[in-house]
């Protein structure tokens, strides 16, 4: 009986804290219309990306000379390129890579970033390596960096995910970096550390817990610009293969026809500027719902 009570008494106690969790989300929103706005176009995006094997209307790959540039119309909404591909199958695909390749670099750029951003905000004689090892990434500029590593390790989705990742990654670790310095000072940590606790519990439970804030914003930061970073490669011939659709190989292929054929090139560089427009207002939005003084202010 005592049982069936306790588990009945957990179960409202998890109900509760969702419908706390959605009402505060529905809050948000209200507050913050240029992010609701950013977060229905992004799902907007990803549905016709994920599902871009169904909503297309030819195969993104097929080869039609005799429709060789023809502008939109009914039988070709976004018109043809050069060797007669559907532009529209093309961009629904491309997005598809495009969107595979910034939620990647993300999740990993937040892991990598965690792990050495803690290790190194907590440990002062590990910092010193760390940090100098990430100053000394952060000194190249980013396209030429991604370009110098892409070059090595040819092209490739996954090598351009690496290659993004290992980019964006020393900035995560800044950030991660600057919590783990303030948080390890408060008494909860102290207090944790004075019982016995292992390092490992002491970061795990204690400290990064209270990163997540800075970390998932700046997570929808990197998701942006990892698809512009791809988009840039892909445009100069070192990123996604030619053979596969992106955003930045339709780009790529469009600039010499921009007199004649400008539908060719404006198409996905139109869905590319929304999109990233998109993932930069749920950025801001959630940067604004996390942060404390701006919550107040509001």
């Amino acid at each position: 009986m005592a049982a069936g009570q306790t588990e009945a008494r957990a179960e409202l106690q998890a109900r509760s804290r969702w419908k706390r969790r959605y009402v505060g989300a529905r809050r948000a929103l209200g507050k913050n219309p240029n992010m609701a706005l950013g977060f229905a176009i992004l799902a907007f995006m990803s549905f016709f990306t994920v599902f871009a094997g169904t909503l297309d209307r030819y195969d993104p790959l097929e080869l039609n000379p005799l429709d060789r540039l023809q502008a939109p119309g009914l039988k070709h909404w976004f018109g043809t390129d050069t060797t007669g591909r559907d532009i529209y199958s093309r961009t629904l695909h491309g997005g598809r890579v495009s969107m595979l390749v910034g939620f990647s670099v993300s999740v990993l750029t937040v892991a990598a970033g965690m792990i050495i951003g803690l290790v190194s905000g907590y440990d002062r004689r590990a910092d010193m390596v760390i940090q100098r090892f990430m100053d000394a990434l952060m000194s190249f500029p980013t396209l030429l960096l991604a370009l110098a590593l892409i070059a090595m390790l040819g092209s490739s989705v996954t090598n351009v995910i690496i290659v993004i990742t290992v980019v964006d990654t020393p900035r995560m670790v800044r950030i991660v970096r600057s919590q783990v310095l303030s948080l390890r000072e408060f008494q909860f940590v102290e207090a944790a550390r004075a019982i016995g606790a292992p390092t490992w519990r002491v970061l795990i439970q204690h400290i990064a817990p209270n990163t997540f804030a800075p970390v998932i914003v700046q997570a929808t930061f990197v998701f942006a610009s990892a698809v512009l970073v791809e988009a840039g490669l892909s445009f100069l011939g070192l990123g996604i293969p030619p053979d596969q659709p992106s955003w930045g190989n339709i780009l790529a292929l469009g600039r010499t026809f921009l007199q004649t054929a400008v539908w060719v090139a404006f198409f996905p560089g139109l869905i590319l500027t929304i999109t990233v427009l998109a993932i930069n207002l749920v950025g801001d939005g959630l940067r604004d719902a996390l942060d404390p003084k701006l919550a107040r202010r509001a």
